[in-house]
């Protein structure tokens, strides 16, 4: 929705991140804008290189396109990075400095996996470092679909709206009206999120229990895949901080390219399906969401219970080892 109050037509362009999920893509395809990608640096966990972001947004405006917005996505989806706070407000400054609005995509801010950072919403980095209501135009997402709770079984989310005069605010409710709302059990989960039971409720045992044991569990699942990812010939992948997946670099052999191209495949498609057939194990090819030219990724979730998680592992290290036996030069 907020794609179509910012695009006006194909000389407008938003910054999105590579790879990312194919929602904010698609979306810039269907209202036909401009996109403006820039690359996540995988070789410092992901995170948003803002020389290269500046690159890309000076590049697009000198070709004439009008950028008007930066999608952040954090934790990221499918990288599973978590931004440090100096990270974000480097992102929050240039927004600021380049009158910039800030789509910040945070549907994963409960699905953290590490002691070392927590989230930080934008809004709270950008009002910690001075800037109020009037300073940066900031719209965040939120999801059940997408947290612990929801694990996509269920619908609905909210996107809170700052910085923004009271017209565009009113314009941006009446989008809103016209689409349809989530179903009531969507609904009622959204509240239960943003209302969840307290210290002293009845209910605040069992719900801290069951919180914690599915978080463990989605941490040990992610554990156990980066291990066995890094161990894996040809294989690099970071850790998974948050979100629900993990996604490994995986250096294929020039036959195995070879093959693929005379299929007229992209490399990690051959693969993924080659998987696919051999194992029954399902990834997505990174190029859906878009990578660096010349490297290859999949998407893994980390959703599986850990037993099944652990059979997963074994079968896909089998054919692993077999692939790159077959295409070894």
């Amino acid at each position: 929705m907020m794609m179509h109050l910012l695009i006006r037509g194909k000389k407008d362009g938003i910054l999105c991140p590579i790879p990312s999920h194919s929602l904010y893509t698609d979306s810039m395809v269907l209202r036909g804008a401009t996109l403006v990608p820039y690359y996540l640096d995988e070789s410092r966990g992901w995170s948003v290189n803002i020389s290269d972001l500046k690159k890309q947004l000076d590049g697009a405006r000198a070709k004439g396109i009008d950028v008007r917005g930066l999608v952040v996505v954090n934790p990221g989806n499918p990288t599973g990075q978590v931004l440090v706070e100096e990270n974000q407000c480097e992102i929050v400054e240039l927004c600021k400095n380049e009158c910039l609005v800030l789509l910040a995509d945070e549907v994963y801010q409960e699905n953290i996996y590490t002691d070392q950072k927590k989230f930080n919403s934008f809004k709270k980095v950008a009002r910690s470092i001075g800037y109020g209501e009037g300073d940066i135009s900031l719209v965040s997402f939120h999801s059940v679909s997408n947290g612990y709770y929801g694990e996509c079984g269920r619908r609905g989310g909210y996107m809170e709206v700052t910085g923004f005069s009271s017209e565009v605010r009113g314009e941006v409710y009446k989008v809103a009206s016209l689409s349809a709302c989530s179903n009531i059990s969507g609904q009622i989960l959204m509240s239960l999120v943003m209302n969840p039971p307290k210290v002293g409720d009845e209910s605040y045992l069992s719900y801290r229990a069951e919180r914690d044991s599915i978080l463990s569990s989605l941490s040990c699942c992610a554990e156990a895949m980066v291990s066995t990812f890094n161990s894996m010939e040809g294989m690099t992948c970071n850790k998974a901080e948050g979100g629900i997946s993990v996604f490994p670099s995986v250096r294929l052999p020039p036959r195995a390219i070879e093959a693929a191209e005379a299929m007229n495949t992209e490399p990690d498609v051959f693969y993924a399906l080659r998987l696919l057939e051999s194992t029954g194990i399902v990834v997505v090819p990174g190029s859906v969401f878009g990578q660096v030219p010349g490297t290859w990724h999949f998407r893994c979730t980390i959703l599986p219970q850990e037993e099944k998680t652990r059979q997963i592992i074994s079968r896909f290290n089998v054919f692993h080892e077999a692939f790159m036996e077959e295409f070894r030069s």
